[in-house]
């Protein structure tokens, strides 16, 4: 790696100083798990890092509010993972951060990070979609709301300006919602998948009153199957719904190859995991 000069601010307010939208050798740091590689690869020769670990204790914290989640974007993974209210309010989350990476990755990464970097394979922005989460960003000019479904502009891309960060997310609690996630991986279980659905519904296998589905990683970023959805809601739910609703995630998606698969291979696995997961969803996934 090249030299660079690390900064360690005190606070958000500090850090978001520090930052100059002009200038892409200087980059924001939490966890580092995916900007250290880059680093060592070569793809990224920062100048200068503004580290984000000395922060207020504010923005690592989980707090239960009356209608879900507040999470600090400086929590870990592993935190995540391990918090009794995220376990009771949203049990999606913790399922699916169990093949998330691995044990020493979650210890270090961040919630924040996880979603600035953009990475379409990661299994956490599509499951905070589905769920509805929003995130509350910071920058000079102060705070703004934005959906996490709003978040992702295309390929390690996102639409937080240079001098903005994440300060933290809002998850609504599942309540009487079904949910699940599933992923499709070409090597082990906490593997980069081929394929990642997440899928929130209302309703029961006798009609769907409201769904939201998510794809990633067969994709260039976490996206809503809007028709999808659609063909879902209303229906009794059986294997002749569940086909339509298949064929229609798999015709909506727009995909990328890459050493996981093929345009082709993507879509079809697309076509059985939407089925796969909705069903799980109705079922209880465990």
């Amino acid at each position: 790696m090249t030299p660079f000069e690390l900064a360690e601010p005190t606070s958000l307010k500090e850090a978001i100083k520090l930052l100059d939208p002009d200038d892409p050798t200087i980059r924001p740091v939490g966890g580092g798990t995916a900007l250290m590689l880059m680093m060592k690869a070569g793809v990224f020769k920062p100048v200068k890092l503004i580290s984000l670990r000395r922060i207020e204790n504010s923005y690592s914290t989980i707090a239960a509010t009356g209608d879900g989640l507040r999470i600090g974007a400086m929590t870990t993974l592993a935190a995540l993972e391990r918090s009794a209210d995220v376990k009771k309010a949203a049990p999606l989350i913790t399922r699916t951060l169990k093949t998330l990476s691995n044990i020493r990755v979650r210890n270090v990464a961040t919630v924040g990070g996880a979603l600035a970097h953009g990475d379409p394979h990661m299994d956490l922005p599509p499951v905070l979609m589905a769920l509805g989460a929003t995130l509350t960003v910071m920058g000079p000019k102060g705070e703004r709301k934005l959906a996490v479904e709003d978040l992702f502009a295309g390929y390690y891309e996102t639409v937080l300006d240079k001098d903005e960060l994440i300060a933290e997310a809002h998850v609504p609690a599942h309540g009487t919602k079904k949910a699940a996630y599933m992923k499709v991986t070409t090597g082990s279980a906490d593997d980069w998948p081929a394929l990642g659905v997440a899928v929130v519904l209302e309703g029961d296998a006798g009609g769907i009153k409201s769904a939201r589905i998510v794809a990633s990683a067969a994709t260039d970023k976490a996206t809503r199957l809007k028709s999808a959805e659609a063909a879902l809601i209303g229906g009794k739910v059986d294997d002749t719904l569940l086909a339509k609703v298949g064929d229609a995630a798999a015709d909506e998606a727009e995909y990328i190859a890459d050493v996981r698969g093929s345009i082709s291979y993507k879509r079809e696995l697309m076509r059985v995991y939407v089925r796969r997961a909705v069903r799980a969803a109705l079922e209880g996934a465990k």
